[in-house]
């Protein structure tokens, strides 16, 4: 069996809920449902400004699973009103326009925190051998820092 690999949040809730912001087994790497946070005061107000933010924490996640965005075979998009998700589509295109990874988009009543607008996840697979060279981009694949 494959060797189960986590990738710590850093939220106080995850061991109350018992969550990691990502897990690792094998070639697959999945990735929690990611809000907006940011280390100090309020996320941004714009969703397409909320959904960056979420995927710069997932490519940090994915990056320290051994991972990039460029991996990464399914999303699942959660917004909280029908006029956020042109915005959100818009960050997901600029994105993933170049791997088209399976996508959800749902609207849902709310999120944990109110002022969220949009929660993401992603599920992605390594190719073996494929990011061996060091300070590869989490954005894409054979592109530097």
């Amino acid at each position: 069996m494959a060797e189960r690999r986590r990738v710590p949040s850093g939220s106080p809730f995850e061991a109350l809920i018992g969550f990691s912001r990502a897990v690792r087994v094998g070639d697959r790497v999945v990735v929690s449902g990611t809000g907006p946070v940011v280390s100090e005061g309020r996320c941004p107000d714009d969703a397409g400004a909320q959904a960056r933010r979420c995927f710069e924490i997932i490519a940090a996640a994915l990056a320290e699973a051994g991972a990039l965005l460029a991996d990464v075979v399914r999303t699942r998009m959660y917004v909280t009103s029908v006029d956020a998700a042109d915005a959100v589509g818009a960050v997901h295109a600029e994105i993933f326009g170049f791997t088209r990874p399976a996508a959800t988009m749902v609207v849902v009543a709310a999120l944990l925190d109110p002022d969220w607008q949009v929660e993401i996840e992603a599920e992605a697979i390594v190719p073996p051998g494929a990011h061996d060279a060091p300070g590869a981009s989490p954005w894409k694949p054979n592109e530097a820092r």
